[in-house]
């Protein structure tokens, strides 16, 4: 799983950088706000984002802000790693997008279990999302079979249920436009 630092100070993203390398995951780190804006926006974002809350050009918050406008179906899952410990952050940081808030100095043991919480959260999310996809597929193919028209496999003719007459597949499609389409054998076909 690929992971977002975003992080001003070079020592805490080298920090953060090498202990998630050690525990297997590959990691794009970046230096400010602008640039991490720039990965998470990107069709192939990674899953998962550590972010600074001060950082020059754009913020954490902005950046989870911006995140959480985009309005993604599967937006990545955003830690905030900060020196601001007060409530009142806390609760700014949750309330611009974040999914997790931990303060710094942080501890490899607390860092680790958080981001496998965020892997478990970011696999159920897109296994959902899958999920959702093969039922609208599924839907789909249901909304075909009750509202299609019928096409021979010989000889492409087409069913009309209105009239219940058999009309060349040009012509159908001459005066419908964009229909849904059943295979099946008209009676001429079927004789032969």
């Amino acid at each position: 799983m690929k992971i977002l630092i975003a992080e001003d100070e070079f020592t805490t993203r080298m920090l953060v950088q090498v202990s998630l390398e050690n525990w297997g995951y590959r990691v794009e780190s970046v230096a400010d706000g602008n640039e991490a804006w720039s990965i998470l926006k990107q069709k192939a974002a990674p899953n998962i984002a550590i972010l600074d809350w001060e950082m020059p050009e754009l913020n954490g918050l902005e950046v989870c802000r911006k995140v959480k406008e985009m309005g993604s179906e599967n937006p990545p899952y955003i830690i905030l790693l900060t020196g601001r410990d007060k409530k009142k952050d806390i609760v700014q940081g949750f309330d611009a997008g974040a999914d997790d808030y931990m303060t710094k100095p942080f501890n490899d043991n607390e860092l680790r279990a958080r981001v496998r919480v965020a892997e478990r959260q970011v696999r159920t999310q897109t296994s959902l999302l899958e999920t959702v996809t093969e039922l609208k597929e599924v839907l789909n193919q249901l909304e075909m079979i009750q509202g299609g028209m019928e096409v021979c496999q010989s000889c492409y003719k087409v069913f009309s249920t209105s009239d219940n007459e058999w009309y060349s597949i040009q012509e159908v499609i001459k005066d419908h436009g964009d229909l849904r389409f059943i295979h099946t054998i008209c009676p001429d076909c079927i004789q032969e």
